[in-house]
């Protein structure tokens, strides 16, 4: 059953089918009989064009009162020149993250019928404020042939430490406890060796855990190869950017794949959202594919303590044959809410 709180929820529902799936993921938890109390920002690729508009102090403050941000996605149309790059990914994607300390980026993975992981789950767990993202680094005589730009990586201690934690309490409540630390400690031997001894120390406290370490070149080959092999991985921000993507191909496609950006603290709203993009061709269609939103959205409730209404729609989405995901967006959702 559901708690009788009402949640107050940011929605962003941004660009493309942003808003189309996020719509049907509210739909989903309306089913459910969990309360929220939804205010919609206007932010995104097309505010920006519309006014130049990105984030302000203002709008990040009013964001912070809110119990979650549910988001569902941001960008121009493909081969739209007209907002340089970053201007939404730092503006408003990454400052998000960073100001309001959402430290860890959760992505479970659940193989669908015919993809090269079915049957399997596992997650990734990623470092979601620091590492290359962190924007350290500048550029020199740009522009001319001696041009120099340097991009570095910042990597802290409490910062690694605070992740790897939260990777080791989901791995202790797996069946099967596993983490895997995925880095390039061969190379990358500053960074990599903060990593691994953060790792090592931490094991000493869950004893129960399976821990073991892949390049990530390797955990590349081994998420198509053999994905069962994982339980949790952990890594930096850049390499669990790129992960996720590929375990979200081996899973069955992005359009599946669900994610939250997390603050375990509390301190502020969490925010969750699918990672497929605005897919901009298909807006307007009917054809999208609620399914990473609704599971996103099961990430939020179970964030905000509706654990049982988290695992009925996570079981739901789950239980979902191959003839159904291949329905129009509405249809999608009118089945699991009649499955629920």
């Amino acid at each position: 059953m559901s708690t009788t709180r009402t949640h107050r929820v940011a929605v962003i529902g941004g660009d493309g089918i942003g808003p189309e799936v996020t719509a049907e993921a509210l739909r989903v938890v309306a089913a459910l009989g969990v309360n929220l109390d939804t205010t919609p920002f206007d932010l995104g690729a097309a505010r920006f064009l519309k006014d130049g508009f990105v984030l302000d102090d203002s709008t990040l403050e009013q964001l912070r009162g809110y119990d979650a941000i549910m988001l569902g996605a941001i960008g121009p149309a493909l081969g739209d020149s007209r907002i340089a790059p970053g201007t939404l990914e730092r503006g408003l994607l990454l400052r998000l993250r960073f100001d309001l300390d959402l430290y860890i980026n959760y992505r479970p993975f659940r193989g669908v019928a015919g993809s090269l992981a079915e049957g399997c789950e596992f997650a990734i767990v990623r470092e979601n404020t620091e590492g290359p993202y962190a924007g350290e680094g500048g550029v020199l005589r740009y522009g001319t042939a001696h041009e120099i730009a340097t991009q570095g990586s910042v990597n802290t201690r409490f910062g690694v430490e605070r992740c790897v934690r939260f990777a080791f309490e989901r791995a202790s409540q797996l069946s099967e406890p596993r983490v895997t630390l995925v880095h390039k400690t061969n190379v990358l031997t500053f960074a990599g060796d903060l990593w691994q001894r953060v790792t090592n120390e931490l094991a000493q406290q869950f004893d129960s855990v399976e821990v073991n370490y892949h390049h990530v070149d390797a955990a590349c080959i081994y998420l198509v190869e053999s994905p069962q092999r994982y339980g949790i991985i952990v890594t930096d921000n850049l390499f669990g950017d790129i992960l996720s993507d590929l375990a979200g191909a081996v899973s069955g496609g992005i359009g599946y794949a669900a994610s939250a950006n997390l603050n375990p603290a509390r301190s502020g709203p969490s925010l969750f959202e699918p990672v497929h993009g605005a897919a901009h061709d298909i807006a307007g269609t009917g054809s999208a594919n609620p399914l990473a939103a609704i599971s996103s959205a099961a990430l939020m409730l179970d964030h905000l303590e509706e654990h049982d209404a988290a695992a009925r729609l996570s079981r739901a989405v789950a239980d979902f044959d191959a003839a159904v995901r291949d329905c129009r967006t509405t249809d999608v959702t009118d089945e699991l809410i009649r499955r629920l």
